[in-house]
Formats: C-alpha cells, sequence, structure tokens
C-alpha cells in the first residue's frame, strides 16, 4: 500500500482562476460487480498551485492547496473497458483563504468533489486522460461559503 499505483498532473480553470495540480494515486483493495461493470477504488494525494488573475484579488495572486481524496472508479464491461466514469470526496487545504472579487471563502480547510469521465490507453493500459468537474467548499462549516468549480483536464500514468 506504500508503494504509489501511479502519478498524474493535471490542469484547468475556473471564473478567474488557473490551477495545475502534481500528485500520486495508490489503489485500494476494494472492488465490487455493480451491473456488467467493475467499480474499484484509490486513494489521491495532490499539490496545486492556484493562479487568481491579480485584477480579481488584493495583494497575492496565487496559493497552495494539498489535498486528500478517496476515489471510486467504475468500468464497464467487467472492468475490461478502457472506459471509466469516477466520483470522489476529500479534504483540502490551502495556503491562504481565497479571495476574488466575485468571492470569497471563509476558510482555508475545504472538501473537494469531483466527477469524471477518461480512457485508458497504451499497450498495458498505462497511460490515461480525464476531464473532470471539479468543486471545492466549506459544506457550510463557515459563511460565506460560495464554492468554486474548475474544469479540469488530468493526464495519469500507471507504474
Amino acid at each position: 500500500m506504500l508503494q504509489p499505483s501511479s502519478f498524474f498532473t493535471q490542469f484547468g480553470s475556473a471564473h478567474s482562476t488557473r490551477a495545475l495540480t502534481a500528485g500520486l494515486t495508490w489503489d485500494m483493495p476494494y472492488r465490487w460487480q455493480l451491473g456488467t461493470g467493475e467499480v474499484s477504488s484509490y486513494l489521491e494525494a495532490s499539490y496545486s498551485y492556484w493562479h487568481i488573475q491579480s485584477q480579481d484579488r488584493a495583494g497575492l495572486s496565487q496559493l497552495s492547496q494539498v489535498a486528500l481524496v478517496p476515489v471510486l472508479r467504475y468500468r464497464p464491461d467487467d472492468g475490461a473497458s478502457p472506459w471509466f466514469v469516477e466520483a470522489g470526496i476529500g479534504l483540502t487545504a490551502t495556503s491562504s483563504v481565497y479571495r476574488t472579487r466575485q468571492k470569497s471563502f471563509s476558510t482555508s480547510f475545504n472538501f473537494g468533489t469531483h466527477s469524471a469521465v477518461g480512457r485508458s490507453f497504451g499497450e498495458r493500459g498505462q497511460h490515461e486522460i480525464s476531464l473532470r468537474l471539479e468543486h471545492f467548499s466549506n459544506a457550510g462549516i463557515k459563511h460565506p461559503n460560495p464554492g468554486e468549480n474548475f474544469i479540469q483536464v488530468r493526464y495519469a500514468r500507471r507504474f
């Protein structure tokens, strides 16, 4: 379990923010049959750099984010399909509170959720590309809680 199963890099954007992320994943031993497909699980740890358009934020125009997210992935065809969909929810922390002219978070601690669709390719399916919709907010722990939505593209390489 200590050996990572893949590394990834992703980039994307929200209204006035661009994000660049790198991370590692660890396959988890949990698998289930669901209809004609298979659900598997993994844990991801990541570091993100967010660049906020300077006119939208007084002072700092960047922040860092770390995240730990458990993920469930569904593959059709008893898990043999190169196509997959996935969803995850986990914990994130940023180096400062996220603020733009349009939005202001109240906490540096937030939850991250995502849904994605992707495809594996390569001789052994060792490469993956996916399109991800990600949402970050504090789930109403403290207000304001506007949340932020990112569209991201991820490339992953299995070891």
